[in-house]
């Protein structure tokens, strides 16, 4: 079956741009790896990580809403596959990479805290000011995963993980791809989940962003995504016309103003900071209570990595139900 592969080669070599990474050229895994005859190595990587626990942990972690109980809110497992959606659909009009670009998106996010953002706040506070989710997203495929021993993950999808967001761009325009389609995946569903929480009424969006990108979730999308396909094809650059560009960074700024920072639903980030940080110190204080497996961390590194690799791997109920057990006496809970 050596020839399938063969033959997925020759299809990227005849119909990628020149500006695609070719399967072929990657530079490879940390660990050596048996070859598999019908995949190339992007999709491989695609499926290790979509079978990973730390993919399925994604359910239930918090997008904007923390802890949703409504069926409808996104969470960063469907945000996942709506920034996989639109990348793909990006990197196919370019004539790009479609499985490098998938293995970024679907691994973009894993090094997500519990309670969004809210949580990286607080290992930046804890652990150390230079903790990010990107960061925490290399180790995980690199390290946390597979009961320690990681995933193995080509270069190249590593690279995407860690500069899918933050100054320094991705090596290549596959990666490029996913900082657009994540900031367009993020700002029409945040918009959506907002409008439908009743934090904010679709007339409230300012007309003359809504003049230039569209009033309504799908015109958005397709505006941008158009927009990022005109001004990208044949070009060694990933971007959207400046038009297009000024009216999605106010559509962002306008989003941080009245739903990120100034809600009802965000209130709660309180509780869940004061949550995270009451669980980082009494995991310090008693390393024991830690897993078997965050042991080998301890001694290798600190406790504090070890009780931030746990803090950032859980989901927001996971987190909720540990607090509760660990805090609150069963005489208080009500039946």
């Amino acid at each position: 079956m050596s020839d399938i592969k063969e033959i997925l080669y020759e299809r990227e070599a005849r119909t990628l741009s020149p500006y695609a990474f070719f399967s072929v050229n990657t530079a490879g895994r940390a660990h050596e790896s048996t070859p598999c005859d019908f995949r190339t190595d992007f999709q491989r990587d695609r499926d290790r990580i979509i079978h990973s626990q730390s993919f399925r942990r994604l359910m239930y972690k918090t997008q904007v809403f923390l802890a949703p109980a409504g069926d409808h809110y996104r969470t960063r497992l469907t945000h996942t596959l709506e920034v996989a959606q639109i990348a793909r659909t990006v990197a196919r009009a370019l004539s790009l990479n479609e499985d490098l670009t998938e293995a970024i998106a679907m691994g973009h996010d894993l090094g997500h805290t519990p309670f969004g953002h809210a949580g990286e706040v607080v290992m930046r506070q804890c652990f150390s000011p230079d903790f990010s989710h990107n960061g925490q997203g290399v180790r995980v495929v690199e390290h946390l995963e597979n009961n320690g021993k990681g995933l193995n993950l080509t270069a190249e999808v590593r690279d995407g993980i860690a500069h899918h967001s933050g100054p320094v761009m991705p090596k290549t325009l596959e990666g490029c791809v996913i900082r657009l389609a994540d900031r367009i995946a993020y700002i029409n569903h945040d918009i959506d989940d907002a409008l439908r929480a009743g934090i904010l009424k679709h007339e409230e969006i300012p007309a003359e962003i809504r003049a230039v990108l569209g009033n309504s979730h799908g015109e958005r999308i397709n505006t941008m995504v158009s927009s990022v396909v005109r001004a990208s094809h044949n070009k060694p650059e990933i971007a959207m016309e400046p038009d297009i560009h000024e009216a999605t960074d106010r559509l962002r700024d306008f989003l941080f103003l009245r739903v990120y920072r100034d809600n009802v639903a965000k209130d709660e980030e309180v509780k869940a900071k004061a949550m995270l940080v009451q669980l980082f110190e009494y995991f310090e204080e008693h390393p024991e209570a830690l897993p078997l497996s965050y042991l080998e961390t301890i001694s290798k590194e600190s406790v504090g990595r070890a009780v931030c690799d746990y803090l950032s791997g859980m989901t927001d109920r996971y987190a909720i139900e540990l607090y509760r057990d660990l805090f609150i006496p069963e005489v208080w809970r009500v039946k």
